[in-house]
């Protein structure tokens, strides 16, 4: 293992800005065969010094650790262990150093204890049996948003005008949405965002769920700066942990609704559309919270919107049950995903983009794939608004059917 600690810039599969290495993880599991195995799925980064890991059998021990080892950077722990549990664990982490980032490792579908592990401060989590390339991602975006974060506290004393605030949200935004995209024989996916200097609190997210299902979520959080983009990061996590266990679209924005409202202080919310497609039938089931309709582009480049199925905003008022839709791919067909930052995009004579003209855009060019897709349209919009300043984040998450 190289000693000698190195910085560089971060990329798509690097975490970090302005960090010196190693990043030292700590695994906190009482499985005796959990150690080795890390070590040699692990052993790239670890060789090349990126990472070193330290381990505990409980959350005794890793108090310990943390206590005796003030650099540790990031926790990835179990649930159930003897003597300290990880839900006990994640409580007392903060009392030793509220910066460090959690990451909990559960039982697949075991989402009471995943979402007691988020209420308790818990970054991300990951599902039994481990999937190392998962592993992999989790850890480089986890540490992604420390050292945003980091950064962040860093420069705290500094914001003196608005503009600082608005860049460290953009950065803490950014770091968490996927920059990987599944690419299969029957789908292609891609998405892309560019905030604005009014930062809104876009987000996307890509889940592989059972049987090769996938979820696709889009969302806009109302509300600028800072507390825009934490807000954001919260629902994104509690999207994420409640899709895993529940099958249907409207049941999650329900779910996710009512843990939004529960402690909501701001009196922010979230629009949202979440779909699970499956790939065999090209069948889309989805529900939507106040958002946007996606617009399903067929492959002649004649287009119309997704039926809407009422719903309001995610946080505002519990209880509200949300109802589905159903749509089918044909192959050639493209779903594309958009934020208003699209539709309201504004020229020099404050006229808005508007949908007419996002659907002009594929009459005579249709589709080729899911991103040639995603650029066409932020071209159109790039073009539509000249020099005019962007107001809001411009984000689309587009999936296509592949023919053939």
């Amino acid at each position: 293992m190289a000693s000698e600690k190195r910085s560089r810039r971060s990329g798509d599969t690097g975490p970090e800005p302005s960090h010196t290495y190693p990043y030292k993880i700590l695994v906190v599991d009482d499985e005796p065969d959990l150690q080795p195995l890390i070590l040699q799925r692990m052993r790239r980064p670890i060789r090349s010094g990126k990472y070193t890991f330290e381990f505990a059998q409980n959350g005794i021990e890793a108090l310990e650790k943390l206590n005796a080892q003030p650099d540790i950077d990031m926790v990835v722990s179990d649930i159930n262990m003897p003597q300290m549990d990880g839900l006990t664990l994640l409580e007392q982490i903060p009392s030793v150093n509220p910066n460090i980032r959690s990451v909990i490792i559960s039982a697949y579908g075991d989402m009471q204890n995943i979402r007691t592990a988020m209420n308790r401060g818990a970054f991300d989590f990951v599902t039994k049996p481990l999937d190392f390339k998962d592993l992999r991602h989790t850890i480089a975006r986890t540490l992604r948003n420390l050292v945003e974060w980091r950064e962040a506290l860093a420069s705290r004393d500094q914001l003196v005008v608005l503009q600082n605030e608005l860049d460290v949200a953009s950065k803490i935004q950014q770091s968490i949405l996927p920059t990987e995209f599944p690419q299969h024989e029957r789908y292609g996916i891609h998405a892309s965002m560019e905030p604005a200097r009014n930062v809104g609190g876009d987000f996307y997210d890509i889940l592989m769920l059972e049987r090769d299902h996938i979820g696709l979520a889009i969302a806009d959080v109302s509300d600028k700066g800072v507390p825009a983009s934490l807000f954001m990061m919260s629902s994104r996590t509690l999207l994420k942990g409640t899709a895993i266990g529940l099958p249907q679209p409207g049941m999650v924005l329900s779910d996710v609704n009512d843990l939004l409202t529960e402690e909501n202080e701001t009196a922010m919310f979230v629009t949202v559309f979440y779909a699970v497609y499956s790939p065999m039938t090209g069948e889309v089931i989805y529900a939507n919270g106040g958002h946007n309709p996606p617009l399903l582009i067929h492959a002649d480049g004649s287009s119309e919107f997704v039926p809407r199925v009422g719903g309001i905003a995610l946080g505002i008022v519990q209880g509200v049950p949300f109802s589905q839709g159903s749509i089918t791919l044909q192959p050639g067909d493209t779903l594309l995903l958009y934020t208003d930052g699209v539709t309201e995009a504004m020229n020099a004579e404050n006229e808005e983009f508007g949908v007419e003209r996002l659907q002009a855009i594929f009459q005579d060019d249709p589709p080729t794939s899911a991103q040639h897709t995603n650029e066409a349209v932020f071209g159109a919009v790039h073009s539509f608004a000249g020099g005019t300043p962007q107001s809001d984040d411009i984000t689309c998450l587009t999936i296509s059917r592949i023919s053939g």
